[in-house]
């Protein structure tokens, strides 16, 4: 399985090494031709307005929606999160792939970053000890979406299908469980697109 992250800018190796740790390799992608040979893809963190102005440019745009489209996990973090979204508060929307509206540093500048340890039922009972970093969070989504966690009321991770975004940076600590997450969700994809012979002889992804 190779996951990619998009390394036109923002915090790459970080989730390359977790993806490592998850056991999948983990493929920096600069140009459009790597999207085809993904299971899923990672949009990370950085400076949303560069990262949609560069991937306009080089065309990973158009291929990113298609990635989606074809039914591939495409995870936001962060600036990711505000690069899926269909509404921006203020802003024209980047790939406007979820339908869900955010709201950007939320949460403050570089300076007001912290830690939380946040509830996130879907992936067990520990806590996940999510770090923001000039975070947004969503402030409206449609009933499509499902809201995974939030924070003061906030909501800071959802799903939308094959999309998954969260306004912290899973990828800047040592718990892993967003990472093995999305895996199961390309594996559940593979599966999917297997012939009926075929997904007799796959057994079901686990975190």
């Amino acid at each position: 399985m190779k996951v990619g992250v998009l390394a036109v800018q923002g915090a790459v190796s970080e989730h390359i090494k977790m993806l490592e740790k998850c056991g999948v390799e983990g493929v920096p992608v600069k140009k459009d031709q790597a999207l085809s040979q993904l299971d899923a893809l990672i949009i990370p963190g950085g400076e949303s307005t560069t990262i949609g102005r560069l991937i306009k440019k080089s065309g990973l745009d158009r291929q990113i929606i298609k990635m989606a489209e074809e039914g591939k996990p495409v995870y936001g973090t962060c600036a990711g999160m505000i690069i899926l979204a269909g509404e921006i508060e203020g802003e024209e929307p980047h790939l406007g792939l979820m339908n869900l509206r955010v709201f950007r540093n939320a949460f403050g500048r570089q300076k007001e970053s912290f830690e939380a340890e946040l509830e996130v039922p879907f992936l067990g009972t520990d806590t996940f000890p999510a770090v923001f970093i000039r975070a947004p969070y969503v402030t409206w989504t449609g009933p499509e979406v499902e809201v995974l966690c939030r924070f003061q009321d906030s909501i800071v991770a959802a799903r939308q299908g094959n999309l998954l975004v969260t306004s912290f940076h899973p990828e800047l600590t040592e718990d892993d469980r967003f990472h093995r997450l999305l895996i199961a969700m390309a594996r559940e994809n593979s599966q999917e697109t297997r012939s009926p012979r075929e997904k007799n002889t796959v057994g079901p992804a686990v975190l």
